[in-house]
């Protein structure tokens, strides 16, 4: 190991063992885990000790990213239960049915006018990369019992599918921008390779893994702790596969999570009743500490040398993006479902930017032949950063407010629609 690798090693591991020593503590305050390890991460790349490029270091950074939003994708999948869209399932349908293609279209549309120089696909690749949302950055927001259950549910379920469900966009857009891997395959091969063949790699993969291990429980073969590690290994398995035949290791991940959990749920096996009985918890915990790490990363490779090229139409987009992007399409779906005001405009804030929308912008910066990227790539970090900031202080204090109103509502009107019961997705 270099000296540079040694000290960024260094570096890191003493932020990590910071946070962890204070994290019960902030998680009360409007300090979060993505604003430490972001703004950590700016003090150790280009624009601060620069111990941390992605010109340098674009391997074990794509690396790290790319596996952890795998986990991400996979944990998420495996949690989203038929309940959770049947009980209280209109939100997070009209969420991600109608709201996600409108901030898909809306985003393209407003970078038209402020990101000149972008091509059509260019712009396209912005408003989908900046479509995913992230309930990690607003976590109180979705987990705090003064929200009524429905609405934590709704963006939860929402948070956990819509990176997913925007992949396919991002990866046809890609295809279509000239000068760039993807396009060698031309839209056709994307979409059979990254759409249909890592779809049935994932089904067979997550399928086939869910049924082995329920055939291990009933044996008494498998211990609570192995459990929880085969799951890393379907997550694995399903990614790499995926690759080894171009097609998407995140689209196959993705499909093996849900076919996973189906399986498990339809197994009559007993959980295990030693150490580790809960199979997706390490998964979810390693995914929680490689995402955040991915905003350590975030905060050197993109966001440093973002805030050397600041301009008013990047700060203008980012803005809107937050905004207008997300609320006017959560506003136009959720029209006739006969929620209050104060519950839609929450919906509508809370649609953080986070983790894949820092994934896909780290993957389009990668081509870096293509002259529209690097742009991209600021517009990226300057809204996920303002997301980090702005939703992260805002969590605490607008869950509080919104939960007193639900309450005083709720006592005045018995049959609030914002008080039916829903699923017991737990937070993501």
């Amino acid at each position: 190991m270099s000296g540079g690798s040694a000290w960024t090693g260094a570096a890191v591991a003493t932020v990590t063992a910071g946070y962890a020593l204070v994290s019960r503590r902030l998680s009360t305050t409007a300090v979060s885990g993505p604003m430490v390890f972001a703004g950590f991460g700016v003090a150790i790349g280009p624009l601060g000790l620069d111990l941390l490029d992605l010109e340098h270091d674009a391997g074990p950074v794509l690396t790290l990213v790319e596996a952890a939003l795998t986990l991400v994708l996979l944990t998420d999948a495996m949690s989203v239960r038929r309940r959770d869209l049947q009980v209280g399932g209109f939100l997070p349908g009209r969420l991600l049915g109608i709201g996600l293609p409108l901030t898909i279209g809306a985003g393209w549309l407003l970078a038209w006018p402020l990101l000149p120089g972008l091509t059509v696909w260019e712009l396209a690749l912005v408003g989908t990369i900046l479509a995913p949302t992230d309930a990690a950055l607003g976590k109180t927001a979705v987990s705090s019992p003064r929200v009524p259950p429905l609405v934590r549910s709704g963006l939860n379920v929402e948070s956990g599918l819509n990176d997913g469900m925007a992949l396919p966009f991002f990866l046809l857009f890609l295809a279509a921008l000239p000068g760039t891997h993807a396009s060698e395959e031309g839209v056709a091969g994307v979409f059979w390779r990254a759409l249909v063949v890592s779809t049935v790699l994932g089904l067979a993969v997550g399928g086939f893994g869910g049924w082995l291990l329920s055939w291990s429980r009933g044996r008494g073969w498998v211990s609570g702790t192995w459990c929880q590690v085969f799951v890393l290994a379907v997550a694995a398995g399903s990614y790499t596969l995926a690759v080894v035949v171009d097609g998407s290791g995140f689209i196959a991940a993705w499909v093996a999570g849900f076919a996973f959990g189906v399986s498990q749920r339809r197994s009559t096996a007993p959980e295990p009743a030693d150490e580790g009985a809960d199979t997706a918890r390490l998964a979810e915990q390693l995914a929680e500490f490689m995402a955040s790490l991915s905003f350590l990363v975030f905060g050197a490779v993109l966001l440093g040398p973002a805030l050397e090229h600041l301009d008013w139409r990047i700060v203008t987009y980012a803005v809107l993006s937050l905004t207008v992007v997300r609320m006017l399409p959560v506003a136009v779906s959720l029209i006739g479902s006969r929620l209050a005001l104060p519950t839609v405009g929450y919906i509508g804030w809370f649609g953080p930017r986070g983790l894949a929308s820092v994934v896909f912008g780290l993957l389009v910066v990668e081509e870096q032949h293509v002259p529209g990227v690097r742009l991209i790539g600021r517009v990226v970090a300057v809204t996920v950063a303002l997301s980090i900031l702005l939703h992260g202080m805002s969590a605490v204090f607008l869950a509080n407010r919104y939960g007193a109103w639900h309450r005083r509502a709720a006592a005045a009107r018995p049959h609030l629609r914002e008080g039916t019961p829903e699923g017991n997705s737990g937070t993501r």
